[in-house]
């Protein structure tokens, strides 16, 4: 979709008061700026575009109906592309792959000693994620260094500031998915590599300042890590079959992104104030390939972790064809004194993409919101799971399904801002929403304690926003304090 400026939406129904002091709902995702044929692009290759919805409450000024934005951030990959006015730098997913892919590798070679290209400036997309950390927002992506944004609170305006460093202390990347700690404030995050160190682990403190990094060398092989989970004491790590071989490019004419069958999926343990990894420990857990954690937490004093998450069943299919993936949420509780491993499936549906009050992050939660597979990316419906059921079957206890040409992007709980944090599920689930047939498009605010979802606010957007990966919800107050 194109860049919107700053524009006006139209309220078809609700807010209620408390969805009226709300703030922004800010959602990032892969948008290319320039047509390819097929063959030559995957979903998550696709330019990262912000699309902000800011939500005025009964006092703003000068707003007074939502507006909605859609600016591209404004990486170096995107700039350089903008300039030359078409592909330069190859697509990591599609581009890699086979005789073509060793051939596009050399021409990006031959131009960066030619002084065309200048990888020091970074060549990721920022197309993944967003997070909101030390009142700063940043725009993520697992190959490269966070982009640093800015949402004007007076009229929506996106703009992108500059890539990230953390004055000095951040090199190569950073996993588009760190875990913000709600009580310490502390940010937590890894990245991954296809040379030793695999794994380098590292976390923030609450102002921001990084602190060193912790080699994992112990992993089996470069395994492709797009998530991982903390609880209070630990930092919650998955290796699945898929990894980064650059090798079997070269040699074999495969894809630079392959899968391992012969690989066993593994969790690591380890304890996550820790300066080294000797105390790493790693569980086998079997037909377990994760891309997306929910949420984990400690039990039995911290002798048992429960890691809930959605496993993908046909993991191949996340390099091609991802209309066939299929995910099942499910439960894995690891014991740390027996060595014991269990996993049970929370629901018999293709759910993926959950989200979870993150007032709960790394602690003990009840519910998860996740999206129905229809198929991924889209999502034809929302569900509400019940972790307290499992072993019952069907932890489902909430349902909405769009309809027949609907389909949305990921959900995300808002607490009620009036009742605060009292009850887990006191809030509401949003996502966006697009009807393939008419065009149209929405905000959609569902209560969150409702059995069927109940819709209770919808906001008519001008434009359609693209299907898949990852937003956040941040409030007035944040907004304000944005550095």
């Amino acid at each position: 979709v194109d860049e919107r400026p700053p524009t006006s939406c139209h309220v078809t129904r609700g807010p209620n008061p408390s969805c009226r002091a709300w703030g922004l709902s800010i959602r990032n995702g892969p948008n290319p700026q320039h047509r390819l044929p097929r063959r030559t692009h995957h979903l998550f290759d696709g330019d990262g575009m912000l699309h902000s919805l800011l939500l005025p409450s009964a006092s703003s000024t000068p707003l007074s109906e939502p507006v909605l934005c859609s600016r591209y951030v404004h990486t170096y990959k995107y700039l350089l592309e903008r300039e030359t006015g078409g592909p330069v730098l190859p697509n990591f997913f599609a581009g890699f792959h086979g005789v073509a892919g060793l051939a596009r590798a050399a021409v990006m070679i031959a131009r960066v000693l030619a002084g065309q290209i200048n990888l020091n400036k970074g060549f990721g997309l920022a197309n993944t994620s967003i997070t909101l950390f030390a009142d700063c927002l940043y725009a993520l992506c697992e190959s490269d260094l966070p982009y640093s944004m800015h949402i004007n609170p007076a009229n929506g305006e996106v703009t992108t500031l500059g890539r990230c460093d953390f004055g000095g202390d951040l090199s190569f990347r950073m996993t588009a998915h760190p875990k913000k700690d709600p009580v310490t404030m502390e940010l937590f995050a890894f990245r991954y590599n296809v040379f030793q160190p695999f794994i380098t682990y590292f976390w923030f403190d609450r102002a921001g300042s990084k602190v060193a990094d912790v080699p994992i060398l112990s992993l089996q092989k470069p395994s492709v890590m797009h998530d991982f989970a903390i609880t209070e004491r630990y930092a919650i790590f998955p290796e699945s079959q898929l990894i980064v071989n650059p090798m079997d490019m070269v040699m074999r004419g495969s894809s630079l992104v392959g899968l391992d069958r012969t690989m066993v999926p593994r969790i690591g343990v380890l304890p996550r104030y820790t300066k080294n990894e000797s105390d790493m420990r790693w569980f086998e857990v079997p037909g377990f390939n994760m891309l997306h954690t929910t949420n984990a937490w400690e039990e039995a004093d911290g002798e048992e972790i429960v890691l809930v998450a959605p496993n993908i069943l046909s993991i191949e299919h996340m390099l091609g064809n991802m209309e066939l993936m299929r995910a099942r949420v499910d439960m894995v509780r690891i014991n740390l004194s027996t060595g014991d491993v269990s996993c049970t499936a929370l629901s018999p549906e293709s759910l993926e993409f959950g989200v979870i009050h993150q007032g709960y992050v790394g602690r003990k939660n009840r519910y998860g919101y996740f999206g129905v597979s229809g198929p991924l990316p889209k999502i034809k419906g929302i569900r509400k799971l019940d972790f307290d059921l499992v072993g019952s079957g069907d932890c489902t206890v909430g349902r909405r399904d769009f309809g027949l040409g609907c389909f949305a992007g990921e959900p995300f709980f808002v607490p009620d801002n009036i009742d605060g944090y009292g009850n887990e599920d006191s809030g509401y689930v949003v996502c966006y929403t697009h009807e393939e047939d008419t065009g149209e498009s929405w905000f959609v605010v569902m209560d969150a304690k409702s059995p069927e979802l109940d819709i209770v606010a919808e906001v008519q957007l001008p434009s359609r926003i693209p299907y898949g990966f990852h937003g956040i919800f941040v409030k007035q107050a944040e907004l304000l304090a944005q550095q």
